[in-house]
């Protein structure tokens, strides 16, 4: 396989995750409320295994889980998304004893996970982050606020990110392993423009010890990014999916749409706009494989192109709804139609995990760091080992 293609057997099993998608977790989905964790759906997701795979799998293969579920049922991929986000800390930084205790409940669908980096103050620049880690005589004291977090308040865990060290930028960052029953941690959901389960988590005073750190004291900015690298390809991926989704939708109502003496899709106006939409799609659905791929066999740049596929397939999927609304008309504007639905869930991914400006930030950082290197290669003979570049830590 290369980056720019699949064999058939993982078209085959991206096929069976949409139809599962569609005919077992869109069901529990509708069921559930929107903006709260819906845990029949995150058991369902655990008793078909697909959270087991998502922690055992590349960065390709969860690009492939996420878009094939996006295709399908978004609150099934985006329930299965928010538990890696919150988990993947714990699964490549935490402890055996760690791991012990929470992975298992996490891939049956009975533990529900958060991941806490965003603050009010401290949004796209992460590494301003100002939740206070007070040193204490038996580890730590957490005070400050977290916002936008994945499954909060609901979460029975979160990856908190916090500052151990002021004035040190993202090298005064830990990383800790917070039980939702400590005292002194509390939180609120908010109301958004998507059905996610975010909320605010509140710190006032919370205990935490070294048996919490994830990874090292002030190394946590490192444990963030990584788990970012590792997801922002995979971001791509949902966005990949819905826009997938309304571009079959597309092309099935403008055959069969009749209007002005035949179907739309007799219209160049009409059938420009549906080639347009499906060519962007196919482009954002490369760019975000050729990441994945780079990631899972350690190339150079992939924090760049990560970047790029999420960028450039967030923004795609935006333009893709957004015209498959204006091709359906009114009715794709009701309440209940999948494009309704889909127009308000595909505005979240472009702000999600770096904003689409942070991530042009960290390409063209990338770019002339590169610039330089190669700059300074053809001045010195002898260089120094490159560093792991799924660890390199972008400034954002």
């Amino acid at each position: 396989m290369t980056a720019f293609s699949l064999e058939p057997e993982q078209t085959a099993w991206c096929e069976e995750l949409r139809t599962l998608a569609e005919e077992r977790l869109r069901p529990l989905a509708e069921k559930g409320e929107p903006g709260r964790v819906n845990r029949p759906l995150l058991a369902a997701l655990g008793e078909l295994g697909l959270l087991d795979r998502m922690f055992g799998s590349g960065a390709l293969e969860l690009c492939l889980l996420r878009e094939s579920l996006a295709r399908g049922c978004t609150e099934a991929e985006t329930a299965l998304a928010l538990q890696g986000l919150g988990t993947t800390p714990v699964v490549r930084a935490g402890t055996p004893a760690q791991r012990e205790r929470w992975l298992p409940g996490v891939r049956a669908g009975r533990t529900v996970a958060a991941f806490a980096l965003s603050e009010p103050g401290a949004g796209s620049d992460a590494g301003a982050l100002s939740l206070a880690a007070e040193p204490t005589p038996g580890g730590w004291r957490l005070t400050g606020e977290k916002c936008w977090i994945s499954n909060a308040p609901e979460a029975d865990f979160a990856t908190v990110f916090a500052r151990t060290t002021p004035g040190a930028g993202s090298r005064g960052i830990t990383a800790f392993l917070v039980p939702a029953d400590r005292p002194g941690l509390t939180g609120q959901p908010l109301d958004m423009l998507s059905p996610h389960p975010i909320g605010t988590l509140e710190f006032d005073g919370v205990p935490v010890t070294a048996d919490d750190v994830l990874g090292e004291p002030d190394r946590g900015f490192r444990v963030a990014m990584d788990t970012l690298n590792l997801f922002r390809p995979s971001v791509g991926a949902f966005a990949v999916g819905m826009a997938r989704a309304a571009l079959d939708a597309t092309v099935a109502h403008t055959a069969r749409r009749t209007a002005f003496g035949g179907p739309l899709s007799d219209l160049q106006a009409v059938s420009h706009q549906v080639a347009e939409m499906a060519t962007r799609t196919e482009a954002a659905r490369l760019l975000v494989f050729a990441a994945a791929a780079a990631y899972d066999a350690g190339e150079s740049g992939v924090p760049r192109r990560a970047a790029m596929a999420k960028l450039y397939a967030t923004e795609t999927a935006q333009y893709v709804v957004d015209t498959a609304v204006q091709l359906h008309g009114a009715r794709a504007l009701r309440s209940g139609h999948l494009l309704e639905h889909l127009y308000r869930e595909v505005r979240a991914p472009r702000i999600y995990e770096g904003a689409s400006e942070v991530q042009r930030a960290i390409i063209a950082k990338e770019l002339y760091a590169a610039a330089a290197q190669q700059a300074d290669a053809r001045r010195t003979p002898v260089q120094e080992p490159a560093a792991d570049p799924r660890t390199q830590e972008p400034t954002v």
